[in-house]
């Protein structure tokens, strides 16, 4: 057996287990696991010399596929960089397999480089940590490592999927001599994991369908998620058919004529507690609506049921009364065939209440229309106003990508109109870093057109992104530079502190140009509402990875925000 052959192996498992790509970050002491998954060779491998880049590209690939990607880096500080990929991946429920080279035990505390206590060094935000030996002679150091290699992969994917890491202790030598070829052992064991839909037994229906029909209004209210037609169907058909109000923000994916996209301009307001549901019934992940999650907890259900198979109790409205573990795809269409099915046998109509729906269309449509108006008697560029006149520009389809801040926030109040292939953002922690490099790992592997989003701020805290050694041509980038963190002052708090521009803000005067110039992308500016749609077209016309960057003014940012809000209010 080759000295190394256990990593082998670990590369030939991956590749079994449905692997198909690796982001790989130079070092020394993971030289044998590079070239354990390099000269595997079926593998597509991506090079990032920055780890937590790296972790981010991974993790839009792994978003977009839904396959884990393996992480590769060396010992020490590398892998604690990849920290801020794995929290998101784990609250995001994306899967993510991080290999990290260590140094062995015994070397901890001897001033030898590169040496820091590795293992489980995610703490609590990863779905488990593994270790290898050492040693490999003994046998059952290696069934040992076969076990949790294939247990490692399959864990990662298993629902509600998410990241896991191995830790690979390595002793020298660990570079192959001239000529020593990297075979997997010929009785490589494989270990499947079946697989096994959730479902709900008749009686649990029963009790379901009992609560469903003693609540006129009911609400649903969707989160986070990825793009599924077979629900966005079976939804629009229950808004259709039974009058029940479908709620989204745009981060949840769902589409339809009547789904309710300015609940964030309209529940901030007055007049709204006729709004408040009998029952809500939630699915999917995080809710970008601050006021959807205030208004339900001021107006709590009489029920309130969660659809999801987490694995954890999450509660952000505050007024959960029962959590079904079956997939939201499952829950709706099951819920539709059964309640249709009885209400044809008892020949009667769906006791729910019509004008509950009517008082949320009637308050959507004005929101929009408010919106609408607003914005269009703006002479002055603006962060909102620039996005607005970017979605109506689009002509073709784009999957967009949206940092967190003020980005998202700003999206989420605006008609993205037709043109969008869905909308991801990296919610899980809502953090401002990695945003520039998702959005590259998912152009890497999404097969279409990609747009980002993003403030000057969070594309500066991410540049590193494309240090890789091919950016994807099918990426374009708008950065909204508004010479600092705009957000402090749009919300409670900091916008009234003398401090705000130095600590809060941290004002700056960099721009994006530079940056292109050395990454080969094209660049395109504007600071101006006149040239603004020669700018747009200009950026969007062109045929490689480009950027533009448009320039506002943060006083006139704040003023346009907060005067929106406001006329939402009213």
């Amino acid at each position: 057996m080759a000295i190394l052959q256990p990593l082998v192996d670990l590369a030939a498992i991956c590749y079994a287990q449905g692997v198909r790509h690796v982001m790989v970050s130079p070092g020394s002491r993971s030289a044998a696991l590079t070239l354990a998954f390099t000269r595997f060779g079926r593998f597509t491998l991506h090079v990032c010399m920055d780890e937590r880049s790296a972790g981010f590209i991974g993790l839009g690939i792994a978003q977009q596929t839904g396959v884990p990607v393996v992480l590769i880096c060396t010992s020490g500080s590398a892998v604690y960089n990849f920290a801020p990929a794995v929290s998101e991946a784990f609250f995001q429920q994306i899967p993510l397999v991080v290999v990290s080279a260590d140094r062995p035990k015994e070397w901890l505390h001897q001033y030898d480089g590169q040496t820091i206590y590795q293992s489980e060094i995610f703490g609590k935000h990863i779905k488990r940590s593994f270790e290898f030996s050492a040693d490999y002679a003994h046998a059952d150091v290696q069934w040992a490592i076969n076990r949790m290699s294939n247990e490692a992969v399959t864990l990662a994917a298993t629902v509600p999927a998410g990241p896991v890491h191995i830790n690979v202790p390595i002793r020298e030598p660990f570079y192959p001599a001239p000529g020593d070829e990297m075979i997997p052992s010929p009785d490589l064991r494989i270990i499947q994991r079946q697989s096994a839909e959730k479902i709900l037994a008749q009686e649990e229906w029963n009790a379901l369908l009992d609560e469903f029909e003693d609540c006129p209004k009911i609400l649903i209210a969707a989160g986070q998620q990825m793009p599924d037609q077979e629900l966005i169907d079976v939804l629009n058909k229950i808004t259709e058919e039974w009058d029940i109000p479908v709620l989204a923000d745009h981060i949840a994916n769902i589409s339809g004529a009547k789904i309710i996209r300015n609940h964030d301009l309209f529940l901030g307001g007055s007049d709204i507690e006729q709004l408040a549901p009998d029952l809500l019934i939630t699915f999917g992940l995080s809710f970008i609506s601050k006021d959807f999650k205030q208004f339900i907890r001021k107006n709590p259900p009489k029920l309130h049921w969660h659809i999801g198979e987490d694995a954890f109790l999450a509660d952000p409205t505050q007024s959960l009364t029962r959590t079904i573990p079956v997939s939201p795809q499952y829950f709706f269409k099951n819920l539709f065939e059964k309640l249709d099915y009885q209400l044809f046998v008892h020949n009667s109509d769906p006791e729910t209440d019509s004008a509950y729906l009517r008082r949320f269309a009637s308050k959507d449509a004005l929101a929009a229309s408010t919106r609408d108006k607003y914005l269009k008697n703006l002479s002055v560029i603006s962060d909102l106003t620039s996005l607005d006149k970017l979605f109506r520009y689009i002509n073709n389809k784009f999957q967009l990508h949206v940092a967190n801040s003020m980005s998202i926030r700003y999206v989420n109040l605006l008609d993205l109109g037709s043109s969008i292939n869905g909308v991801f953002c990296n919610r899980g922690t809502s953090g401002i870093d990695g945003c520039v490099s998702t959005a590259i790992g998912a152009a890497l592997v999404n097969g279409q057109d990609t747009l980002l989003i993003v403030g000057d701020v969070a594309f500066m805290y991410d540049r590193n992104g494309f240090l890789i050694n091919s950016l994807p041509q099918n990426l374009k980038i708008v950065v909204i530079n508004n010479a600092g963190g705009n957000i402090f002052r749009m919300i409670d708090g900091p916008s009234g502190l003398p401090e705000i521009e130095t600590y809060f803000e941290t004002r700056h005067a960099f721009s994006a140009r530079r940056t292109c110039e050395d990454s080969g992308i094209a660049y395109f500016s504007c600071n101006e509402t006149e040239t603004l749609e020669t700018a747009i077209n200009a950026f969007l016309a062109d045929k490689g990875i480009s950027l533009l960057e448009i320039f506002t003014d943060p006083y006139e940012n704040e003023r346009v925000w907060k005067a929106l809000k406001k006329l939402g209010k009213e």
